[in-house]
């Protein structure tokens, strides 16, 4: 069997039509499985015990993830999301809290980097919303800020950002580049050398939700003061120690590293490659669906597309019209995504690499039968 269709058959029939990766992609028997067994052993054996004999999975899936991100094993912390990495990170920065990011930054961001005391500095932009490299070095050669934060593929936008340029343009000034891979993570290579990586288990690696992960280098770890334990109590404990401080969804986390695991057995660059060829895919059968532009260009290599209504749609209105009469799953991306740089919500489509053109052309013509109820 070629990839799709691997993919496809190592998870449950779906239900309908799943265009929703973005959000949640969806589980393997194996990391279901995996999770639940877990669950069991905790039952039969206490939680703290069943977690000791979970140790090699969870070193498996550290490993995994140092792998997609070029940051040792022994500095990935697993975390319960992307926000908690987001927040475990800035908690614990020393020093002066100033951040360039993209105007499009993420809202949930933006309240963690505020509730954290971060001043934001817009990096520049072209029309679509991606990083202007040149411009930005100047930028920050000027005027450097503490923290440099990249979110490399957005939620509310399918454009692929230049992680690498701006990695390499932050390595060159000096200054640390944290990166947002919540939607990059199995998506696009995030081993680009960036000092921090941080991600969600539910979207493109299709683990449960949840759980996410913060991958931290060595230099950048050792400057963190995390806020808990308290740092007056002298404890002896590491930087990633204290950052893996409190209660955790063991299996959860053994979900996750199996699906990583999944994913490097899969072949990071034919899932790469396939996911843009399904990002093309999509945008050609959407390119003249009355009502709708597509905001991506058809080339974009990446897995989610954009539709703006044009003829007044209700973005939300038309998801859960497709739910209710289709069963078929998309996103409704709401201004909040990106508060600075949204002016209207949009639907999202982001299927994963197991996509048919036959499915594609079915959700086209839905997509117009739910304009016209409309």
């Amino acid at each position: 069997m070629n990839l799709p269709e691997r993919w496809r058959a190592a998870r449950p029939k779906v239900a309908g039509l799943h265009l929703d990766s973005g959000a949640c992609s969806r589980q393997s028997f194996a990391v279901i499985d995996s999770a639940a067994q877990h669950a069991r052993h905790e039952a039969e054996v206490g939680g703290y015990v069943a977690a000791e004999a979970a140790a090699p999975v969870l070193d498996a899936g550290r490993a995994a993830v140092a792998a997609l991100t070029g940051i040792d094993a022994s500095h990935v912390v697993f975390t319960t999301g992307s926000n908690h990495a987001l927040d475990l990170l800035l908690s614990g920065w020393p020093g002066e809290r100033t951040v360039a990011c993209l105007p499009g930054e993420y809202g949930p961001n933006l309240a963690i980097m505020a509730a954290n005391g971060f001043r934001v500095r817009a990096l520049p932009v072209d029309g679509l919303g991606r990083l202007l490299v040149d411009d930005a070095a100047a930028m920050l050669s000027a005027d450097p800020p503490a923290l440099a934060h990249l979110t490399s593929l957005a939620s509310h936008r399918g454009v692929v950002q230049p992680l690498a340029a701006l990695a390499e343009t932050c390595r060159a000034l000096g200054i640390p580049l944290a990166v947002d891979a919540a939607q990059a993570l199995g998506h696009m290579d995030c081993a680009v050398g960036a000092d921090a990586v941080y991600s969600s288990s539910r979207k493109w690696m299709a683990g449960p939700r949840g759980v996410g992960v913060l991958a931290v280098r060595p230099a950048l770890a050792e400057r963190l003061r995390p806020r808990v334990p308290p740092p007056e109590w002298n404890l002896p404990l590491t930087v990633i120690e204290r950052l893996q401080h409190g209660e955790a969804n063991v299996a959860a986390r053994v979900g996750f590293s199996v699906a990583i695991g999944e994913h490097l057995a899969a072949g990071p660059e034919q899932v790469r490659a396939r996911l843009a060829e399904v990002g093309r895919m999509t945008r050609e059968v959407l390119a003249d669906v009355a009502g709708w532009r597509v905001v991506e260009p058809l080339e974009e290599p990446s897995a989610i597309t954009t539709l703006e209504p044009v003829d007044g749609a209700d973005p939300n209105a038309i998801r859960s019209w497709l739910i209710a009469e289709q069963g078929i799953v998309t996103t409704y991306a709401e201004v909040q995504r990106a508060p600075f740089e949204m002016t209207a919500p949009v639907l999202r489509v982001s299927p994963h690499v197991d996509i048919t053109a036959d499915e594609l052309q079915r959700f086209a013509e839905a997509l117009t039968a739910a304009s016209s109820q409309a």
